[in-house]
């Protein structure tokens, strides 16, 4: 089982992306979520670093939901969360 308790997260400008860390037991998986998915999630979210990241923080629970349900252990190192994952 996937667990978030790292609430640290930090914006990809090459991905356009904000970065987030998921831990099963010793493995750790990155997770991006995109400007368009964060856009889907609030409508209003500036699409700049500080809106994505505001996005991001007002909604976290939402995001690792839906991260938890993408993630399938020792699959892969990074999880891509797209606009239709919400």
């Amino acid at each position: 089982m996937i667990e978030f308790p790292n609430h640290s997260r930090s914006y990809d400008q090459t991905r356009r992306a904000v970065r987030f860390w998921g831990y099963d037991s010793a493995i750790e998986a990155s997770f991006f979520v995109t400007e368009g998915a964060l856009k889907r999630i609030q409508s209003d979210a500036y699409l700049d670093e500080p809106g994505l990241l505001n996005a991001f923080d007002a909604n976290r629970d939402l995001i690792c939901a839906a991260a938890a349900r993408v993630y399938v252990r020792g699959s892969r190192g990074s999880y891509d969360l797209v606009a239709a994952n919400f």
